[in-house]
């Protein structure tokens, strides 16, 4: 793989079976095979602390698919936690016109179920129940080595890879209650993961990227993770002074202003929208829109 190519990994399903490997440029590289034994998907690849071991394993080989030929899957299919961050770049807390200022001592938290995520290429799905599908673009990380009570100084040797995610809301079905977003969260489908893991070996991976969402080419969240309230290593630290991380967890990072929700009036994401997710570095997580099949 070229260098200037980062080395991608991910889960996909072609030949009516789910699979993982390397994506090179001109196709997808199955490593299925070759560690089944061992890994049934890549969350046990990250769990062994292998990732690097399967990049190595892609090496001179043949792609086995071609891109036409497989479906994107989220990246982990089974984490133990996919926990989410609420709020992280500036001005979010205005677009809420709730009188609160971003000046926040902690994160604020809330949990999303495998179900709830798509991946690459696949349509977020729109319920009947509600019109108020909106996107999020935020850059996730995957964790490697787990930990309880991790230092912030520690914290990047416990991220074993980067993705993407679009954390895709029920606009509506959050304000259900007082103090709970999980029902807005947590319709099937309505969010994507993806569409790679891209191995975390370099501080500067994280540290200042630009990340972008465009809705049909229109750029609507623009800004850089060097402007997040809560850095990475402040998250990983956070989360794992109440609960053991474990190898394999998600945690999306936060999105910066400019959801659907915040315009006036709002511009809900309907059936044949094109979701474009880009981070530098990791790459773009696409998805298109569809109504819900009864």
């Amino acid at each position: 793989m070229p260098k200037d190519i980062p080395a991608r990994v991910a889960a996909f399903h072609a030949g009516g079976q789910d699979r993982y490997g390397v994506v090179a440029e001109s196709g997808f590289i199955d490593l299925t095979a070759n560690f089944s034994s061992r890994f049934k998907g890549l969350k046990e690849v990250i769990e062994a602390g292998a990732l690097e071991e399967l990049i190595s394993a892609a090496a001179g080989r043949a792609p086995d698919f071609n891109e036409d030929e497989v479906t994107y899957l989220i990246p982990i299919a089974n984490p133990e936690k996919l926990i989410c961050v609420g709020v992280n770049f500036p001005d979010r807390n205005a677009e809420y016109k709730d009188g609160t200022t971003d000046a926040k001592s902690y994160p604020s938290l809330f949990i999303r179920f495998p179900r709830s995520f798509v991946g690459h290429g696949e349509p977020l799905i729109r319920p009947p129940e509600s019109e108020q599908l909106d996107y999020e673009g935020e850059v996730t990380i995957v964790i490697g080595k787990g930990g309880r009570r991790i230092a912030r100084e520690d914290a990047y040797d416990h991220i074993a890879a980067i993705t993407l995610c679009n954390e895709g809301t029920i606009r509506d079905w959050v304000r259900h209650a007082k103090f709970n977003v999980t029902q807005g969260k947590n319709w099937d489908a309505s969010g994507a993961i993806g569409p790679w893991l891209v191995p975390f070996r370099d501080p500067a991976q994280l540290d200042d990227i630009a990340l972008e969402t465009r809705v049909n080419g229109e750029a609507r969240q623009q800004d850089r993770t060097g402007r997040m309230m809560y850095d990475f290593r402040y998250i990983v630290a956070y989360i794992s002074t109440f609960t053991t991380l474990a190898p394999g967890d998600v945690i999306v990072c936060g999105t910066p202003t400019g959801a659907g929700a915040r315009f006036d009036p709002p511009i809900w994401l309907t059936p044949g929208d094109v979701i474009e997710v880009e981070a530098e570095g990791i790459g773009i997580l696409r998805n298109t829109v569809a109504d819900e099949t009864l």
